[in-house]
């Protein structure tokens, strides 16, 4: 019987991508072992809008990919389920949810699997938290690959005892509120994701179970490295997350970076980066969800206008249009395109980003701060201006400036909103000032650092292959 490896992802490309990287990762430094992706169907209904956005970002054209470059990676798809509870409104709320009406359908594709194989591991995301139930029932060796920041792996290790020693909700507490979470510099209650702190929620529910289920796991693997946010890596190796009981093993693993744009080298940025200075020029770009009001679209065109700078920048349409080509002419400044047209390029909807900030042109990255994001910029020596959007994008910020001191922090209004004047003082001091200057440099020595995590004898590369081994002996 073959040994074999079954990766569980959630269905969002942040976590899915990140995950099929894991499995070309071992496929690839240990071939011996079979890799099998399970894929979450779309419903039959959508009954709401939260169904619609939980399935709206499409991974299928990446999988038929894969699929064609990696055939020794087995993708099989959990058959759709045919109703979503109408009362479930809230697609966060679905993450979660829909792993576990699938829980039958897992159950008897883990039996089956098991089968012909003798199946050594089971890794899931914390979406899918639902599965553990079904592998504890099954005695699989289950381990949780969480694909964010060691820093907010902490905290959502640590999520129990905050709920357990607040008298109140962090919801309930002053914004400015300082929180002490083991390994991470002190954080305000504001860059905490609060949507998920309400104990009246589902949500939080959720949320905390799923942190009993990962400090209860055979381990974490993490798309980090070790001398990336090394303050929260020993804190979660050390047990102080989970000061209650035992804390898993921690595997870093990372970083794991997907260039996924296979035609990359044609996309017309690319070209007209190579008429460009070296590090002259700032990129903008903020995640396949990300998307701004037409006010703050035509307060960042008038930002960059007055910087002066030159800029790349992914331009989409407002909510709830986002995922339509934006007619610029209408959703710009009059008069914008052509004024910058010797320092400016504006994309529709997406670019290259691992191409593009691997430019030699590139010198800045304003970023939704999203974890593979700002992982891509570390691994192509990029320093960043964090404008987080959601999720604990401001957490991760809130890391990235105090601690880690890879990105200049944006200031924005109490509604989120970044003034012209803001954005200009930003991109000036990152691209053009002793102070970025100094992020650039450490950004750099950091990128090297992740290089050579990667390489044989490297850290992440050890790593690898310390788990590997344990799997070899379930």
């Amino acid at each position: 019987m073959e040994d074999a490896i079954v990766l569980y992802p959630s269905p969002g490309r942040g976590h899915l991508i990140s995950m099929v990287e894991l499995g070309k990762l071992i496929l690839k430094h240990h071939p011996s072992f079979s890799i099998t992706i399970l894929i979450l169907s779309e419903p039959n209904t959508n009954t709401n809008s939260a169904t619609a956005q939980y399935v709206a970002s499409s991974t299928t054209k990446y999988i038929t990919t894969v699929n064609s470059t990696t055939p020794s990676i087995t993708f099989h798809h959990l058959p759709p389920i045919s109703e979503v509870p109408p009362s479930t409104t809230f697609f966060l709320d679905l993450k979660f949810l829909i792993p576990r009406l699938n829980n039958p359908n897992l159950h008897q594709t883990l039996k089956t699997i098991s089968q012909t194989s003798k199946l050594r591991a089971f890794i899931i995301d914390f979406f899918c938290d639902a599965a553990f139930e079904v592998a504890s029932n099954l005695t699989i060796p289950t381990y949780y690959f969480f694909t964010s920041s060691p820093s907010n792996l902490a905290t959502f290790l640590y999520r129990p005892t905050l709920h357990k020693n607040k008298d109140q909700s962090i919801n309930d507490l002053n914004n400015m509120l300082l929180l002490d979470i083991p390994g991470l510099p002190p954080v305000r209650v504001s860059d905490m994701p609060k949507i998920t702190f309400d104990p009246t929620t589902k949500l939080c529910e959720y949320f905390l179970n799923t942190a009993t289920h990962m400090a209860n796991s055979n381990g974490l693997v993490l798309n980090a490295f070790d001398l990336l946010e090394t303050k929260a890596i020993k804190a979660i190796s050390g047990g102080l997350c989970v000061p209650d009981g035992p804390t898993p093993p921690i595997f870093c693993i990372g970083p794991l970076i997907s260039n996924t744009s296979q035609d990359g080298e044609e996309h017309e940025c690319l070209n007209w980066l190579n008429s460009q200075p070296s590090r002259s020029v700032v990129f903008l770009s903020f995640g396949s969800e990300g998307s701004f009001s037409e006010k703050q679209v035509k307060e960042i065109a008038v930002g960059l206008e007055n910087s002066g700078q030159r800029f790349l920048w992914v331009v989409r349409n407002p909510p709830p249009d986002k995922d339509k080509d934006p007619n610029l002419d209408e959703l710009l400044p009059t008069g914008f395109l052509e004024r910058t047209k010797d320092k400016g390029f504006v994309v529709k909807q997406w670019a290259p980003q691992v191409a593009v900030l691997s430019h030699d042109s590139v010198g800045g990255f304003v970023t939704h701060c999203g974890w593979n994001s700002v992982l891509e910029a570390i691994w192509c020596g990029v320093p960043m201006v964090g404008w987080p959007l959601y999720a604990e994008q401001r957490l991760n910020r809130a890391v990235l400036v105090a601690d880690t001191k890879l990105a200049l922090k944006l200031n924005e209004s109490e509604d989120g909103f970044v003034s012209a004047t803001e954005l200009e003082k930003r991109v000036k001091e990152l691209m053009d000032s002793e102070v970025g200057t100094e992020l650039r440099e450490r950004v750099s020595g950091l990128r090297d650092e992740a290089v050579a995590a990667v390489k044989e004898g490297g850290s992440s590369h050890v790593a690898l292959a310390k788990l590997a081994e344990v799997w070899r002996q379930n």
